[in-house]
């Protein structure tokens, strides 16, 4: 790949250091995936310009006029403080006619909503667990047919805020306290899931038109205690201490090899079915008869080197370098709105 100009869009507070030296595990962990990037790409012969942008479209429209990057490599996860703004970032980017990676905005928002990319899901008779939206200013009233137990989260929220353990309800009363919670605290719909109590598994998809799947793989929690259920809150996600003293992990699935081949083909069907370009994460649960369930699809998921999406790459025989220039390829050759 020749040398390319490439502005690397992130939120203020993630631009990352130079150097590691200094940071503790936890500072360190919070900007690893803007790092990561960084420094690969930069290692790799690339300009990168790293720039942190959160309420203004004026400092990338200014940054690309003068720069004048090959590619913008986005690395945010919302704009404005609203995770479903980033989209609008997209749109500015093809407003601009200038080429980024990750997904498209038709698949931002389809993917972001989890009822709206459920219901589309389980058109194409794809199993979802069953589920029920709770808007903000409603109400609480669980629909009867709607079982116990069932997880209470963000409607359109990602990486796993607002989930602890207490997300997983058994009763009413407790559904509507965790619904309440959700509208007050994260400041969203909710929406309350049927539990599927189970294994987590992640499927990584690369890809435009030609989709590469790689191998799947499975959040593990080797210290949980018995009858304590599985389920990815945000310290089990973000708290590196949290998951040294619970033995989380994340590690490739071992599953039968007929059902690994039926999850990979409906990844890909859901891929598609979704509008998804560039790379996304696919979450899903499987259940103790072997069903699995499509939770959600996460469009440009966290890519740092030693988190899943790369980690499965890996398994599959491509390097981390490797990925990221596959990611750079894909977002210059994505089809792009008309400049005529």
């Amino acid at each position: 790949m020749k040398r390319l100009r490439v502005l690397a869009l992130m939120h203020p507070q993630l631009v990352p250091p130079d150097t590691r030296e200094g940071l503790t595990v936890q500072e360190a962990s919070e900007s690893k995936t803007e790092y990561d990037v960084v420094q690969t790409l930069r290692a790799a012969g690339h300009d990168v310009h790293p720039l942190g942008v959160q309420y203004e479209l004026l400092p990338i429209r200014d940054t690309i006029e003068e720069l004048k990057p090959h590619i913008v490599f986005n690395l945010l996860e919302e704009f404005h403080g609203e995770v479903l703004f980033d989209q609008n970032v997209v749109s500015f980017l093809e407003l601009l006619h200038t080429p980024y990676t990750g997904c498209n905005p038709r698949g931002m928002i389809i993917s972001r909503g989890k009822a709206l990319s459920k219901k589309l899901v389980a058109y194409h008779r794809i199993r979802v667990p069953d589920f029920a939206v709770f808007p903000i200013g409603h109400t609480v009233r669980r629909p009867s047919r709607l079982k116990f137990p069932l997880i209470v989260k963000s409607l359109i929220e990602h990486s796993s805020v607002g989930i602890a353990r207490a997300s997983v309800v058994d009763s009413d009363e407790k559904l509507a306290e965790r619904v309440v919670f959700i509208h007050e605290r994260v400041g969203t719909d909710a929406i309350a899931e049927q539990f599927i109590e189970g294994r987590e598994l992640y499927v990584s998809v690369l890809g435009n038109n030609r989709l590469v799947v790689f191998p799947i793989w499975e959040l593990v929690a080797e210290k949980r205690a018995d009858g304590e259920p599985l389920i990815a809150t945000a310290k089990v996600k973000h708290d590196v201490e949290y998951q040294q003293r619970h033995g989380i992990d994340t590690r490739a699935a071992d599953l039968p090899a007929d059902l690994a081949a039926k999850l990979i083909h409906a990844a890909r069907r859901i891929y598609k079915i979704l509008e998804l370009s560039g790379y996304a994460r696919l979450d899903f649960r499987l259940d103790a008869k072997g069903q699995f369930f499509f939770l959600e699809a996460n469009p440009n998921p966290e890519i740092a080197e030693r988190e899943e999406f790369a980690s499965a790459a890996l398994a599959a025989g491509v390097s981390y370098p490797d990925l990221l220039g596959r990611i750079v390829n894909l977002g210059l050759r994505q089809p792009r709105p008309s400049s005529t």
